[in-house]
């Protein structure tokens, strides 16, 4: 079996020809081009692990040959030969992108060490470029990443309702779970995909600006307002979308004039005299519970109602483990890219690490934690270790293998923040049911419950007999 092919481009045909025994002997497949016209044709067809080329080809300049190759989108290494050690000559082959750069005649131990070490950064270098490739031809394209059923469902619900043209849509969810991104899907889906989609932050903008932030002011409207006439985001957004992020947040002096131009789709600019007539469909998006706000008064009812037509709700990051690796594998390779670093695999510890923790700020947090450890890191695989700065009070729960018993009484582990009843119902359930590999009769009896019951617990909690999540995998 071959251990790859080398392109060897040098216009000495008895140098060639002896190259080739060589290193045919030490077992790679060798392609010799002898006329430096033909080089570029050549390698297209041959498509080599790596290629020796000489400098004075002939009557062609390799450097020039080099940079023809690389503008023609070939990336394969290149080791410049020539007859000159020049320092020069070294530093301008290397500008141009060459691997190496050796000096006839040949030390053939130096040589096989360097051809041998050049083949492995090709391998790694294809290697490299079949997994960017994977990666990015299974990332969705509306940026929302996850093979959890609860996400697929999420998606085909916001699909249905974003064939309502008009339809509002409330998404609530803590901060960093994707709300934003869900906006924008509904938007894409929409008849409206070709008008603009604006956010306004409701809980960003100082209360005095509020309204001229919303609707925008005329000259002269207030002091400061001494420009020309400016649009709020109604108008911009006049014909497409409009998000209001942490609608939650809003003053109630707001929530009384936001209500009134939803209801009239229509509104005075600040100053202005003139109304204006909108037709914008309104995503609404929140981290709070508004029903609650609504019962403690800090939130108008009618309001309220007005917006909670349609809702989405995105479960946070800790209760869809499952989508936990497939996000964190995409944002590792983003950052490898954007920070030119090789990390290209998350250790089994680290994985079972991630999935545990309990990602407070959700797929934000998880996100800027993989930006540091690639921004950190010289390795090429990431383990438990790389993330050791995360607080261990945040686990979850511990590894099967770390679980403790007492006098034959298992103790639960609470994380300092608290956890709810129904997360830690959920995460028994889904371990039994690894445990038996999905047998629920099995489950139900070391749970010492009915099998029906069971049954009822899984349906309650959106666990499904095909869910992925009976096995723990590392």
């Amino acid at each position: 079996m071959s251990k790859g092919t080398i392109f060897l481009a040098d216009d000495e045909e008895i140098l060639t020809a002896s190259l080739q025994k060589v290193l045919s002997n030490e077992g790679y497949a060798i392609k010799v081009c002898n006329k430096g016209e033909q080089f570029l044709s050549m390698v297209s067809q041959t498509n080599p692990d790596m290629i020796m080329l000489d400098i004075y080809y002939g009557e062609h300049n390799g450097l020039r040959l080099l940079s023809q190759l690389r503008a023609q989108g070939f990336e394969m290494p290149v080791i410049l030969m020539t007859a000159y050690a020049e320092i020069t000559l070294a530093v301008q082959a290397m500008k141009e992108g060459a691997y190496d750069f050796m000096v006839k005649p040949f030390d053939l131990k130096h040589l096989s060490a360097l051809i041998q070490k050049t083949m492995e950064y090709s391998r790694l270098q294809r290697k490299v470029r079949l997994l960017e490739e994977e990666v990015e031809s299974q990332k969705p394209k509306h940026g929302i990443i996850g093979r959890s059923s609860i996400i697929k469902q999420l998606l085909g619900t916001a699909e249905r309702l974003a064939s309502g043209e008009n339809t509002t849509v409330l998404i609530e969810g803590e901060s960093g779970t994707g709300k934003e991104l869900f906006a924008r899907f509904l938007h894409q889906k929409s008849l409206r995909v070709d008008k603009p989609f604006i956010t306004i932050n409701c809980g960003a903008i100082p209360k005095d600006l509020a309204e001229s932030e919303f609707f925008g002011y005329e000259k002269g409207a207030f002091t400061g307002a001494t420009e020309r006439m400016k649009q709020g985001k109604f108008e911009m957004a006049t014909g497409g979308t409009l998000l209001l992020d942490e609608v939650g947040e809003l003053s109630q002096e707001m929530q009384v004039k936001l209500l009134r131009v939803l209801e009239e789709q229509k509104f005075y600019r600040l100053g202005g005299t003139k109304e204006i007539n909108v037709d914008v469909r309104i995503i609404a998006a929140t981290n709070r519970n508004l029903q609650s706000e609504v019962e403690k008064g800090r939130f108008r009812e009618d309001l309220f109602y007005r917006l909670n037509v349609a809702v989405l709700r995105i479960p946070p990051l800790r209760e869809r483990k499952e989508d936990i690796v497939p996000i964190a594998a995409t944002f590792l390779q983003d950052y490898s890219v954007k920070f030119n670093k090789k990390v290209q695999t998350l250790l089994p510890d680290a994985i079972a690490f991630l999935e545990q923790y309990f990602w407070k700020g959700n797929v934000r947090e998880l996100r800027n934690v993989i930006e540091r450890v690639v921004l950190l890191t010289d390795a090429d695989q990431l383990n438990r270790d790389c993330f050791s700065f995360l607080q261990p009070a945040n686990v979850i729960a511990m590894p099967q293998q770390q679980q403790k018993f007492t006098n034959g009484q298992f103790q639960l582990v609470i994380p300092s923040q608290g956890i709810s009843m129904k997360e830690v119902l959920r995460d028994l359930i889904l371990k039994t049911l690894s445990i038996t590999n999905g047998n629920q009769v099995q489950a139900s009896k070391i749970l010492g419950i009915t099998r029906s019951k069971l049954r009822y617990r899984m349906e309650q909690m959106g666990i499904h007999p095909e869910q992925r999540g009976y096995k723990i995998e590392a």
